[in-house]
């Protein structure tokens, strides 16, 4: 019986890394073998861009809610261009118009109680709800990002004292909040966006905080401020950078949380004042009618609201998993 060598399993038989292995007649020595990594051959996967989109476009969903928001976005701003309507004089309309005319050919969504055609009010009016709600998710996002890493860079007591701010704010009901400040000033356009944004930008606050709080202790933080980096360098371009995540899928779904919030206010009257109008205001408006049977002045405005919230919500569930490094390397 002959007894195994040392690189010799009893059972399985010699060691391939380690036994020569004839090659045309000759003998390679082991420095001379090419290791196959386990697993099997390697593949790129492409840039991190690459990925991200990869994993996006694999959510049908979040294709179908990326073409409802394009679709909207053009029907409201291309498309009265297209579809000529006055939707400023009353006067006019009521002239060259009926009050709540059903469907028809020269109005194909039929007219509200002031003669308006509602297919170019609709145009209009979600002029006024993709602005508000763009804008004021802009705006709470820049506010609570920069907020949130400056309270989460610096700690102790400076991070105790922004965030019991914080902390207040969010204690107010903000339904209550956004009705007192609009009823307080007069209603436009712009206020709406601001207020909007004040109540909005608590919450990207406490997650860029959290994110602060664990990015300032990381080894490449730690080695900026030891070669003399300032600390905005550190904020600027180490720690806001490496929360882009959460900020890009805050910011999604704030869009549509600010379009709820406009349409909340325009259905309590507190909207976009006349002669301009948004979505919510058309439903509130609709809704003095709908024992009368005038459906076309509460449905599509309702069904416009709901389609942008939902294609928001969607694009902002893909985003979140595409940004997220466990999925870019599956």
């Amino acid at each position: 019986m002959t007894t195994p060598g040392p690189s010799e399993d009893p059972v399985f038989g010699p060691d391939p890394s380690t036994t020569p292995i004839p090659m045309g007649g000759e003998a390679i020595s082991p420095d001379q073998m090419i290791a196959i990594p386990d697993g099997g051959e390697a593949v790129s996967s492409g840039s991190m861009t690459r990925q991200i989109l990869r994993v996006f476009v694999e959510n049908k969903l979040a294709v179908v809610g990326l073409a409802i928001i394009v679709f909207f976005v053009l029907f409201c701003f291309v498309g009265p261009f297209l579809y000529h309507s006055n939707q400023l004089n009353a006067q006019e309309a009521l002239l060259n118009s009926t009050q709540n005319g059903a469907p028809s050919a020269q109005n194909p969504l039929g007219t509200d109680d002031n003669g308006f055609d509602i297919l170019g009010r609709l145009m209009f009016g979600g002029q006024a709800s993709l602005i508000v709600g763009f804008a004021s998710a802009a705006v709470a996002t820049v506010v609570g990002v920069i907020y949130g890493a400056l309270s989460g860079f610096f700690g102790g007591w400076a991070d105790a004292l922004l965030m019991r701010a914080v902390d207040v704010l969010l204690s107010i009901p903000s339904l209550f909040l956004l009705i007192a400040l609009v009823a307080i000033f007069h209603s436009t356009e712009l206020l709406l966006i601001g207020v909007i944004a004040f109540i909005s930008w608590l919450v990207p606050a406490r997650l860029i905080r959290g994110e602060a709080l664990t990015l300032r202790v990381r080894e490449y933080v730690q080695a900026v401020r030891i070669m003399g980096g300032s600390r905005r360098r550190i904020i600027g371009r180490h720690i806001v950078p490496n929360a882009i995540g959460t900020i890009v899928v805050f910011a999604t779904f704030q869009v549509a949380d600010s379009i709820l919030l406009l349409a909340a206010l325009g259905f309590l009257g507190l909207g976009i004042p006349a002669p301009g109008t948004d979505w919510g205001s058309m439903l509130s408006n609709g809704v003095n009618y709908a024992l009368s049977g005038y459906w076309w002045e509460i449905y599509p405005a309702g069904i416009c609201i709901v389609l942008v919230v939902i294609a928001f919500n969607f694009v902002g569930d893909a985003l979140r998993d595409a940004l997220e490094v466990r999925l870019q390397r599956r």
